[in-house]
């Protein structure tokens, strides 16, 4: 048996999502490996070599994760939704009290021994998608009544995007837009979906007030200042620098690990890895990472049509839309679309935990993706025999 033919036989689910999911991985590889060079002047000359192959490491277990995940039935995921979500309620409660404080945040909570951090809200952000998947789904019959099925929704996607949002705004508001998403797609009220988003927009209002009178809320002060600054058009340093990067790459680029604003973006290799892909492999780089996420969204928009389980074709569409906003937004800030929101770039930036829950949506989708595909054999197989 050729190579060709084992790797089909293991990989099961769609092929074109198999496919986005090595180029971004490879993208990855680099883009980190040009840009995170600047740590290790930074650092003093040390700990550059190790942050790289660390990177690599997680880049294989994320692989890793997505293989196994993949094999796994969709309905595994519809069972320990309840029991995740209050997992990750709790651990984003404990990271608000407890967790580690970086640029005046808590986002992480460390991981005794294997010395790794976890940023709880990348689980919040797949337990809730979860969650509503199953929630919409078991609940169609009474979709539509107020008390039986939409409170159930509320409640959950109000908690987690509160929990979010005091260390993390732009994420909550990523995650806070996917849910809205789902409750169309699971065809929710719109009456309901415009509650749940003025409620939303009432929670921000209350996190803004509460910034001028409680310590705790400091973070405010920062999203006041970048939306000021934006709107004034002064930007930061970062901003700058990032738009030098995009006009120097012209339409091909300088060349691989030739990057020059690397030196002088802050995070050249998490936040603004974008603009250094811009600046080394031109806009014809630019554009084919674009087109990955757009073409991610196209085949999850595929399996959805396709799905005859509400529930698997809510979760893979959801898991899609989370990933494909986040690229969005990351994009926009280094092209200076919108303020910097401090979001990296789905399987491509460096980062821990983002990258394996970013790999276990990969997983989760190629789970759905592979049931609809056994299913779409099967219902050929009946045909043909009824045919013959």
């Amino acid at each position: 048996m050729s190579l060709v033919q084992n790797v089909k036989q293991n990989l099961k689910g769609d092929r074109n999502i198999w496919v986005i999911f090595a180029f971004l991985c490879l993208a990855s590889m680099l883009a980190v490996y040009s840009s995170a060079g600047i740590m290790e002047y930074r650092a003093g000359g040390l700990g550059v070599g190790y942050s790289i192959l660390k990177h690599m490491l997680l880049i294989v277990i994320g692989g890793m994760v997505v293989y196994v995940v993949h094999q796994l039935p969709h309905r595994f995921f519809s069972a320990i939704a309840p029991t995740f979500l209050l997992v990750a309620i709790g651990l984003l409660i404990f990271t608000m009290f407890f967790g580690v404080e970086k640029n005046d945040a808590r986002r992480w909570i460390s991981l005794p021994i294997i010395g790794f951090s976890l940023q709880t809200s990348d689980l919040a952000k797949v337990a809730i998608v979860l969650f509503l998947a199953r929630t919409i789904s078991t609940k169609q019959a009474i979709i539509k009544d107020f008390r039986s099925a939409f409170l159930p929704l509320l409640t959950p996607i109000l908690l987690v995007c509160i929990l979010i949002a005091p260390s993390d705004l732009s994420s909550a508001a990523i995650l806070f837009v996917t849910c809205l998403i789902m409750l169309f797609v699971g065809r929710i009220k719109m009456k309901y979906i415009m509650l749940i988003f003025l409620t939303g927009i009432i929670a921000l209002a209350v996190f803004i007030l509460l910034g001028d009178f409680v310590d705790g809320f400091s973070r405010v002060d920062t999203w006041m200042s970048r939306l000021s600054d934006f709107v004034n058009g002064a930007g930061s340093s970062d901003n700058t620098q990032a738009k030098i990067a995009i006009a120097q790459g012209g339409w091909f680029g300088i060349g691989p690990g030739n990057s020059v604003q690397r030196n002088f973006i802050a995070y050249p290799y998490a936040d603004f890895i974008y603009a250094i892909i811009c600046e080394e492999y031109g806009a014809i780089g630019a554009f084919f990472i674009l087109i990955l996420y757009l073409l991610l969204l196209f085949r999850c928009t595929k399996i959805l049509t396709r799905s005859r389980k509400a529930f698997g074709a809510l979760l893979a569409f959801g898991l899609c839309i989370n990933i494909v906003l986040q690229a969005l937004a990351n994009l926009a800030v280094s092209v200076h679309l919108v303020p910097p929101t401090g979001l990296n770039l789905p399987m491509i930036s460096m980062g821990g935990s983002s990258q394996l829950f970013t790999a276990l949506q990969f997983g989760i989708i190629l789970s759905v993706s592979r049931e609809v595909e056994k299913n779409g054999l099967h219902k050929k197989n009946l045909k043909d025999e009824s045919d013959d």
